[in-house]
């Protein structure tokens, strides 16, 4: 007997195993194995004018997915290296990604900015 569909409500309650990367078919893609490929994009992504309460929601339902999906940290990098400018990537919204991002590029001038030091510290010594 054929059972229904599974909503995305019930997939957000019931999350996936993770399995490390390096025990997954490393010929397929990652995103063959993404929770939110069972789900309406419309979760993930924002319809124009949406009020902020309502936005709120919907990201917060989109994360509850994430949080159970196998390939998040996958799906996360190539959200922050593309960089995708909308939607939920990874339990990330677009907004999140921004701050991850401006953290990294803080993050890498810095140890330039120490390798120069050190650097001049080792040449003057």
């Amino acid at each position: 007997m054929l059972q229904p569909p599974l909503s995305s409500l019930q997939v957000a309650a019931v999350p996936a195993p993770r399995v490390p990367a390096r025990d997954r078919d490393q010929d397929a893609p990652w995103h063959t194995e993404a929770v939110c490929r069972r789900d309406e994009a419309g979760l993930f992504f924002a319809p124009s004018k949406e009020p902020t309460a309502a936005r709120l929601s919907r990201e917060e339902a989109a994360k509850r997915v994430c949080a159970g999906c196998p390939v998040m940290v996958e799906c996360r990098e190539h959200a922050l290296l593309q960089p995708e400018p909308y939607g939920v990537w990874g339990g990330l919204t677009a907004a999140e990604r921004r701050v991850v991002l401006a953290r990294r590029r803080r993050r890498d001038m810095e140890l330039k900015k120490a390798a120069r030091t050190s650097g001049r510290i080792a040449a003057a010594g």
